[in-house]
């Protein structure tokens, strides 16, 4: 087993595990680090947020060794990444991405950490690996996205694997080198299949990781693999996968972990209703949705008077299979689904792919309170295998704390720290300290990452056989 590197204290991150090899660090003195920006918390002196805070910070033992008995019984994904909000009153995940296309977006400091961790996601899944082949998304026009493929390789790299990237686009028809930002560069080569094998001309790999989100259905060259690792497994895709199987899968988490810091789960925990048989076009399923919204605010109301909050409830409906922020909308009244003009019912009625929406999940509004430079900002965690490895905070200008920021005029603002993350000031009040509120974003990251876990073991029959892939919609909505 190979020796794992010791995380320095900038950038270890809570989970990560830094924690369990390296008790012993030093502090780097604050004057000798620039403090990057961390964004403003507007509740930062009350609420109920803070109560939260200190349970978890005096729970810490308890909630690591619970993490500990939860990953004995249940396979943590490869990787994932984590949107959070936090209202102040309330702190919950709001989307889990099984496919994270911001790697390049981590600050530098985090990656010996994203490096360990990928050495133990690498032993849990083939000990001996030396080739793997990383699967991007078919485009090869968005720098940015191929930076982070860019970043992903050299992580993986950097744990002594040989890495190729094979990709699905027909337009390369051989091996292909990209110029990006900065003098870097990146080559990619078409898949060859072999037998049962995937791979590129000349190598053979013994782990296939996909970082395409298969929104455009699973190609046949990656089914059925023999004796290679593929991850995430194809059911992870939008091809199967549906958000109201995640949150219903971090439904039971969250109430198991509300259990044992004896709180309400609701504090980390959106609700959420699905609506299937949705045509925006043709105004099908318009009842079912004015209904569940009306039901959710209703719901949201009763919780908001029993803690005293002061805010008008909303919810946000969107696709329930699909990404890069689209077929989103924020909904404070159910008239207003039923009254979609053609230019919203368009925006809505396809996602990535041109995948149309058939299904949708509405779930409660968490507005952000978290601001940069008087811009809404929300936290995007990062994990590989059960720890997490960094993060940013996604930030818009132009859009309000109660609206997706996930949208074109986005920017990233990296997450580092002059001190280890995963070792909390437990001395400071609540609220004071970005270390402990980062604590509390890890443990909640990885409560939506152990709701991935379960979300991938009960969902593996959905897979549909090879063949046209029309059926899949159907087999999913069941």
């Amino acid at each position: 087993m190979p020796v794992p590197q010791r995380c320095g204290a900038r950038a270890a991150f809570p989970g990560h595990p830094a924690a369990a090899v390296s008790r012993e660090w030093t502090p780097v003195p604050s004057s000798a680090v620039p403090h990057p920006p961390v964004p403003a918390l507007l509740t930062a002196s009350t609420g109920p947020l803070l109560e939260l805070e200190r349970r978890i910070l005096d729970s810490m033992p308890a909630i690591e060794r619970w993490f500990r008995l939860q990953w004995q019984d249940h396979t943590p994904p490869f990787y994932g990444s984590v949107d959070l909000r936090n209202a102040g009153f309330k702190l919950a995940p709001v989307d889990m991405n099984l496919f994270p296309g911001g790697f390049n977006n981590l600050s530098e400091e985090m990656l010996p950490c994203a490096v360990q961790a990928a050495q133990a996601a690498i032993e849990h899944l083939c000990p001996d690996a030396r080739n793997l082949l990383l699967v991007p998304e078919r485009h090869t026009r968005n720098v940015f996205y191929l930076t982070n493929v860019a970043r992903l390789a050299r992580i993986l790299r950097t744990t002594g694997l040989e890495v190729r990237i094979g990709t699905l686009s027909e337009e390369v028809k051989g091996p292909t080198t990209i110029s990006l930002p900065g003098g870097d560069s990146l080559t990619i080569e078409p898949l060859v299949r072999a037998g049962d094998r995937v791979g590129v001309a000349g190598f053979d790999p013994c782990i296939v990781l996909l970082n395409n989100d298969l929104s455009a259905g699973i190609p046949p060259i990656l089914r059925d693999l023999k004796d290679q690792v593929l991850v995430p497994p194809l059911h992870a895709g939008w091809a199967v996968r549906r958000k109201s199987h995640h949150f219903a899968a971090y439904d039971e988490v969250a109430g198991e972990f509300a259990d044992l810091l004896k709180i309400d789960p609701w504090m980390i925990n959106p609700y959420f209703a699905r609506c299937g048989q949705v045509d925006f076009q043709k105004r099908v399923g318009e009842e079912c949705l004015a209904s569940n919204v009306d039901m959710l605010l209703a719901r949201i109301r009763d919780k908001y008077k029993e803690y005293g909050i002061a805010e008008q409830p909303f919810v946000i409906v969107k696709a329930d299979a699909g990404t890069y922020g689209m077929g989103i909308m924020t909904v404070k009244d159910a008239a207003e689904v039923r009254d979609l003009n053609r230019k919203q019912r368009n925006k809505m009625a396809v996602v990535k792919e041109g995948l149309e929406v058939t299904d949708v999940i509405i779930q409660e509004g968490v507005p952000t309170y978290e601001d940069v430079d008087g811009a809404a900002a929300e936290p995007v965690v990062y994990m590989i295998d059960r720890y997490v490895v960094g993060g940013f905070y996604r930030v818009h200008t132009e859009r309000g704390r109660d609206e997706n920021l996930n949208a074109p005029g986005m920017h990233f603002v990296p997450l580092a720290f002059a001190s280890s993350c995963n070792l909390p000031n437990c001395r400071a009040q609540p609220g004071a300290s970005s270390e402990n509120r980062f604590y509390s974003y890890g443990v909640v990251a990885r409560l939506a990452l152990l709701a991935a876990s379960l979300e991938l073991e009960r969902t593996a029959h959905l897979l549909p056989p090879a063949g046209p892939s029309a059926p899949v919609a159907a087999a999913v909505a069941g």
